[in-house]
């Protein structure tokens, strides 16, 4: 970190409002333009190209000017601009989703991430990478892992990673379409296939994509062991000196299943059982098995085929369940019913780690409808990292430490902040109560916690639009993290979560007896 305060991604978005409510820029479709360029229309074709390449620096210029408002600096013109993130892991523009690799390793934590680095859509994946110190202050680093193989060639797809020998071992999906379509080569004309991989690096910053790869279980064409086209994300973790490796899957693609490998070694592979879960979708994604206080906890994502008059809708939800796994007969058993580890809706594709102190955190990816349209458009974001707990015998998931670090209690203010920097809401609800922040609303009713965010997200699905979290008694506690793009409440110090994507946050806060906090 260098002695000047190092800007944001919300403080340039803070900073880009400001200037088009002042109109010195102009928001025209995806594209934003300085108020010198509304004359173009009356030069020539060269006068026409010179000021659209002279644009982006006065942009970016009235950008620096506004930051320096909040003595906030940053490099005019460097493309490091969005290299940065506070809290919240966001795209460095274009797309990302599922969190991979992620891992505590050599006093840094290391975040990978599903990676289309050419638009703000799905796209072939690959690895993208950031490191933090602290679970809060994010750095993006280059582009780790992308296809390189004729196995991996449509997608290096979800995985995890492990430590050994002071090396950082890399575990993902590979993916290879059996045809592509002819008008976009990133989307299978029908069949795949799917295998997994390794890659091994010396110091978790350098990976060898030509020399470094190897399949370590090819495609299996047995469905009573794996199904070929879809059996993927391997979490991988070392317990009594044996790896395990767990997959999640479908059995003739109508139940949900998960399949284990075991290794001596980390490289070398063999099959050793699976759990077929009838409660649990056709499909069962991003699956992770660990333990908390003494309880074996399994994670996954359950995929259930629902009929929308013609069309079929894939809902896929993240999980959890108490889990029986015995190591001497490598025999799983999962509950015959999973609960759900976030009630927004948008949360999926879960991944764990040990943080330092050895607690066991999560982070999720923030399903995102549309791009966000900034100076570079990005789709995608992290939840917070949240500590996973069991409390007289339920499952918790809390806010990470790290993240209540900093903050401090501002004076009583129904407006955001103008930097639209991250804050924090802590309210106590009762029956009845209710808070509008910025469009997005929350109250109880019938001692549940409600949401409704119409005003600020579009979708005709009105299951999107509200959401609930169970019965939580007479009154619930809430802790209430917003930033422009995301809300994330906590009943109850991670009793019950809810986390919604947002857009166009208004800055009224609306409502009685709050107390909010700032970075």
């Amino acid at each position: 970190m260098n002695s000047q305060k190092e800007v944001t991604r919300g403080q340039i978005s803070g900073a880009i409002s400001q200037l088009i409510d002042s109109k010195e820029i102009i928001r025209v479709g995806r594209g934003l333009y300085s108020k010198d360029t509304l004359s173009i229309k009356k030069t020539t074709n060269d006068e026409a190209e010179d000021t659209l390449k002279n644009d982006i620096y006065s942009i970016l210029s009235k950008i620096e000017d506004e930051l320096k408002k909040y003595k906030i600096h940053t490099i005019l013109g460097e493309k490091h601009v969005m290299k940065q993130d506070f809290l919240h892991l966001k795209a460095p523009g274009n797309w990302i989703n599922d969190p991979n690799g992620f891992i505590y390793y050599e006093g840094k934590y290391h975040l990978f991430y599903q990676h289309f680095p050419y638009a703000p859509m799905w796209g072939t994946m690959h690895w993208g990478h950031a490191v933090s110190t602290d679970l809060v202050q994010w750095q993006h680093e280059k582009i780790a892992l992308f296809p390189t193989k004729n196995y991996d060639r449509n997608g290096v797809f979800s995985g995890s990673a492990v430590e050994k020998d002071g090396k950082m071992y890399l575990y993902y999906t590979a993916n290879r379409y059996l045809k592509e379509q002819d008008e976009n080569i990133h989307v299978a004309d029908g069949g795949y296939e799917e295998s997994q991989a390794m890659i091994i690096s010396e110091d978790g910053f350098h990976f060898d994509n030509w020399n470094g790869k190897k399949q370590i279980i090819p495609a299996v064409r047995d469905d009573e062991i794996a199904d070929s086209m879809d059996t993927r994300d391997p979490k991988v973790w070392e317990e009594n000196g044996v790896y395990y490796m767990i997959l999640g899957s479908t059995y003739r693609h109508e139940t949900g299943r998960v399949i284990l490998y075991s290794s001596p070694d980390g490289e070398n592979w063999s099959y050793l059982s699976q759990c077929r879960m009838e409660n649990y979708g056709y499909m069962i994604e991003c699956p992770d098995l660990f333990e908390v206080n003494g309880y074996r906890i399994f994670t996954g994502c359950p995929v259930t085929p629902v009929k929308c008059g013609d069309e079929v809708e894939y809902v896929a939800v993240s999980g959890y369940c108490f889990a029986d796994f015995n190591t001497e007969t490598g025999k799983l058993m999962l509950e015959d019913n999973y609960s759900l580890i976030d009630y927004g809706g948008d949360f999926y594709a879960q991944q764990s780690n040990l943080d330092e102190e050895g607690r066991r955190v999560m982070i999720g990816w923030m399903r995102m409808p549309k791009a966000v349209e900034e100076i570079i458009p990005w789709n995608g974001m992290m939840s917070l990292p949240r500590v996973v707990e069991v409390q007289d015998g339920k499952v918790r998931f809390r806010v990470h430490p790290n993240v209540r670090r900093g903050l401090l209690e501002k004076s009583f203010s129904r407006k955001m902040p103008e930097s639209r920097e991250p804050f924090c809401i802590k309210k106590t609800f009762h029956e009845g109560d209710w808070l509008n922040i910025g469009g997005y609303q929350i109250s109880m009713e019938k001692g549940a916690i409600c949401t409704d965010r119409s005003l600020v997200f579009t979708h005709i699905d009105s299951k999107k639009l509200h959401c609930t979290i169970p019965y939580g008694g007479e009154k619930a506690e809430l802790e209430i993290f917003v930033e422009p793009n995301l809300i994330e409440i906590f009943v109850n110090d991670g009793e019950y979560v809810l986390s919604n994507v947002v857009y166009e946050l208004q800055r009224e806060i609306q409502g009685e007896i709050y107390t909010i906090f700032g970075y």
